[in-house]
């Protein structure tokens, strides 16, 4: 069966900290997609990275995350917290194209294999 598996708790880091937040996956696709998705406070999760067999190091405003299938992790790091960071972070796996879920990174509860972490941040 597929699944991942975050960690982490509550978070709590100074502005200018290294963040990092672990994710690890099992599944049975080669072909799988990996996504982090953020939601802030009073906002709509947002899709944050996307990896695959294709792009196993995405990066986006200052987060980056590592596929490695040989120890099935997809780890989130961001080199400078600041507490506009502070929010939850969910990590997904979602094998879209064998399952059809064709939007499902843009729609994060459509995602059965989804746990969070949050992060929070202090100055």
């Amino acid at each position: 069966r597929d699944s991942v598996n975050q960690t982490e708790g509550p978070v709590t880091l100074s502005e200018g900290a290294l963040l990092t937040l672990n994710c690890t996956y099992q599944t049975t696709y080669s072909d799988s997609y990996h996504f982090w998705y953020v939601h802030h406070l009073n906002k709509a999760p947002q899709l944050l990275l996307k990896g695959s067999m294709t792009n196993q190091r995405p990066e986006h405003e200052g987060f980056q995350a590592t596929l490695v299938n040989s120890d099935s992790s997809f780890h989130l790091q961001k080199q400078a917290v600041q507490a506009s960071d502070s929010a939850v972070y969910y990590c997904a796996l979602n094998d879209t194209v064998r399952e059809g879920c064709g939007g499902a990174e843009h729609k994060p509860k459509g995602s059965r294999r989804l746990k969070s972490v949050r992060g929070i941040f202090s100055p």
